[in-house]
């Protein structure tokens, strides 16, 4: 896999996950420990991203 398609795939995750976020965030039964997970798995997306922009 090259890297412009790696990137271009964590960038569709991240994109699901900022729309799960959201989701979770007017769900009335998601739990606040629960959007913390889903939050912290889109900054180490984000953070994956523009590592590997940068390098």
């Amino acid at each position: 896999m090259s890297l412009s398609s790696h990137l271009e795939e964590l960038k569709k995750k991240h994109t699901a996950l900022s729309d799960a976020v959201e989701v979770a965030q007017r769900a009335p039964g998601s739990s606040d420990f629960e959007i913390a997970e889903l939050k912290k798995q889109k900054l180490r997306l984000k953070e994956e991203i523009t590592r590997l922009s940068a390098g």
